[in-house]
């Protein structure tokens, strides 16, 4: 049997600026919860942890802010937002829209070159023993395979929006990971969802979509 990484890069990130380099690490750590809720936001401990200056940080935090991932109180200082479940149903409220949308997308206009590396990310996540996987490396498989859709629907103010909403969905899920059952499920769902973009059956792939995010929600009120 062929070995496949059970630690996709979820972005493989060719940063721009140190405040993009800054502002991608500290939101990843954030999402993955690695910087807990409510932590208060160092910016002198975050730069000497990334190994550059205050100012990216500071400017990649103001970026944060933006994505309702860090939030800044005056004379208090920043601190990493609260998981609150009362947000998930506000935020599948907006993914089961735009959702399908970036799904049906993808299978109409990607490319033969984007839908056959989505059809090979399908072969990987069969492959692999999902059951297997720690926290972490769940997370980034499933982070990977939302991203590559995003992005293969090739609108970028779709693929942002999507993005900023599924990195507050993956916080809430990593909070609630431990108590659920069979949450391998959630990814190898992935794979339908990937072959039928990969084949151009629009429908079908937005109609995944929609009952992948239907069946998140469900799944973490099942348990809280």
């Amino acid at each position: 049997m062929e070995f496949v990484s059970a630690s996709p890069d979820v972005d493989e990130p060719q940063f721009t600026s140190l405040a993009d380099m800054a502002y991608t690490v500290i939101r990843d750590r954030l999402i993955m919860l690695d910087i807990a809720p409510m932590t208060a936001m160092d910016d002198v401990a975050l730069a000497r942890s990334l190994e550059i200056g205050r100012t990216p940080v500071r400017e990649a935090l103001k970026r944060l802010e933006i994505d309702r991932l860090v939030v800044s109180y005056a004379r208090r200082g920043t601190f990493a937002t609260g998981v609150d479940i009362t947000d998930l149903a506000y935020i599948s409220e907006i993914r089961v829209q735009l959702e399908p949308l970036a799904a049906r997308r993808a299978a109409e206009s990607a490319g033969a070159s984007v839908l056959a590396e989505l059809l090979e990310l399908a072969d990987d996540i069969d492959r692999i023993d999902v059951r297997s996987l720690d926290r972490d490396e769940l997370m980034r498989w499933d982070l990977h395979v939302h991203r590559a859709i995003y992005a293969a629907a090739a609108n970028p103010h779709l693929e942002d929006t999507l993005i900023r909403y599924d990195n507050l969905a993956t916080r809430i899920f990593c909070l609630f990971l431990d108590r659920m059952n069979r949450f391998d499920q959630h990814v190898g769902e992935h794979s339908a969802l990937l072959r039928a973009i990969g084949h151009r059956r629009a429908d079908e792939a937005a109609k995944l979509a929609r009952a992948h995010v239907i069946g998140f929600e469900k799944a973490i009120r099942a348990v809280v």
